[in-house]
């Protein structure tokens, strides 16, 4: 009795885990594609485009990791 509910608990932690990175990645990565196309959409964004290609790569990337480890849904193996 005590370990299926330790069950459904647990799996009711990895599905709102896999619902946090699905939607933190999804911002994460608009952030990223925002920062690509700021000047298209009539945004100044200082520091110059190295500053802008830098940042928005970066977020890319951390934006598709979040993705990634959502589907992965690793949250307790190490």
């Amino acid at each position: 009795m005590q370990n299926e509910e330790q069950n459904k608990r647990t799996k009711g932690y990895i599905l709102m885990r896999a619902i946090m990175d699905y939607g933190m990645g999804i911002m994460i990565l608009g952030f990223g594609i925002f920062f690509i196309i700021a000047p298209k959409l009539g945004y100044a964004i200082r520091g110059g485009d190295f500053f802008r290609y830098f940042f928005a790569v970066l977020c890319i990337i951390y934006g598709t990791w979040r993705i990634y480890r959502g589907y992965k849904k690793n949250y307790f193996r190490s």
